[in-house]
């Protein structure tokens, strides 16, 4: 089993159809996992299995807060703030962005993000530091 960062191949095709907004109109959370995750491209919902469990940390993940959709040049990206979990005890392998506003598509994968290996926190803060909001950096982005 093995977690591969990738842009979820059904958030891909609801793009099209219209059915996500991150400006605003949706709701998105990143959850964590363990190395005994499989995921990837053909995740298609959040899931519980093989999920983080730990002190400080709640299943289904924490909500994604700030987003930024931005336009530079041709690329459209979008940038979130960085999600902690304070005073945890937890190890995660990788983590899963997705929408969870009771709004359709409800719990659908938007992307994974593999961690290359296991990162644990012990009584402190686990954070999940997102890449530079531009163009050739954020962690999603359409060229």
């Amino acid at each position: 089993m093995a977690i591969t960062s990738a842009i979820c191949s059904t958030f891909k095709q609801e793009l099209l159809k219209g059915t996500h907004d991150f400006d605003g109109g949706a709701t998105y959370k990143i959850a964590l996992y363990t190395s005994s995750a499989s995921m990837g491209a053909s995740t298609t919902a959040y899931s519980t299995t093989n999920e983080t469990s730990g002190t400080g940390y709640t299943a289904a993940g924490a909500t994604l807060t700030s987003p930024a959709v931005a336009l530079s040049s041709t690329t459209a990206y979008i940038d979130f703030a960085d999600a902690t979990w304070t005073t945890s005890s937890f190890t995660a392998n990788g983590a899963l962005i997705y929408r969870s506003d009771g709004s359709a598509p409800t719990n659908d994968a938007v992307c994974v993000i593999a961690f290359g290996g296991d990162y644990t926190s012990t009584n402190g803060t686990f954070t999940i530091q997102f890449p530079a909001a531009a163009a050739s950096t954020a962690l999603l982005r359409l060229a």
